[in-house]
């Protein structure tokens, strides 16, 4: 059986629609850095989205070729995530998707090293012809997060948020946006193939004490 991120970790993917408290450890990502609305039927997010899942699936499909990864386990690609954030704004504008600062990334196994890192970018652009010059290895430690699962539409968001943000205020804690710490999802499902009303979302944003 390959090894599923999101039924071995299910705290981290598979939250409860009721907000929870949650300490995030360091995870390492292939990821791409953007700006712009998302939805741009060819802008650079879809773009990045390309880079993202040809290394993922490269390192993935590694076992096959004769370049033998020290370490590697069979496992399932996990789901794509993203960092957002706006300018001058300490939360997101869902009206404003053109000022969108993103930093999409998918989760990479534990085996997979700066150099095996550098070795599937490589084998990228040499077997398949796409330059994937844009994808950074990225590790990233969240440390106290207040999470949710959101389901329905994207834009639907802002709902959910304000839960999270009324449940870390009674528990006793703020929101920390901020240069480092930024708001976090996760996409469980395909918008190509499910309904605005039926896609699964992590919503997990960090914070701290009110008085920290």
């Amino acid at each position: 059986m390959a090894f599923d991120y999101k039924k071995e970790y299910k705290e981290f993917y598979l939250p409860p629609q009721k907000p929870g408290l949650i300490m995030v450890p360091e995870m390492q990502y292939v990821a791409v850095r953007g700006r712009g609305n998302p939805n741009e039927p060819e802008g650079d997010y879809k773009k990045a989205m390309g880079t993202l899942y040809s290394i993922a699936f490269t390192i993935k499909m590694s076992y096959k070729g004769s370049h033998k990864i020290e370490g590697y386990f069979s496992y399932v690609v996990p789901p794509l995530e993203g960092l957002w954030q706006q300018e001058g704004m300490e939360g997101i504008d869902y009206t404003r998707k053109n000022e969108l600062e993103w930093f999409s990334m998918i989760r990479l196994p534990e085996f997979v090293t700066p150099d095996e890192f550098t070795w599937a970018k490589r084998e990228v652009e040499q077997k398949k012809g796409i330059d994937v010059s844009k994808a950074e290895y990225f590790r990233y430690e969240e440390g106290l997060c207040v999470q949710c699962m959101h389901i329905g539409s994207y834009d639907e968001e802002p709902e959910t948020i304000r839960k999270m943000e009324e449940y870390v205020k009674e528990a006793g804690y703020r929101v920390d946006l901020s240069e480092g710490r930024k708001h976090h999802e996760i996409y469980l499902s395909d918008p190509r193939r499910t309904a605005p009303e039926r896609l699964k979302t992590v919503i997990r944003q960090p914070v701290c004490r009110k008085d920290g």
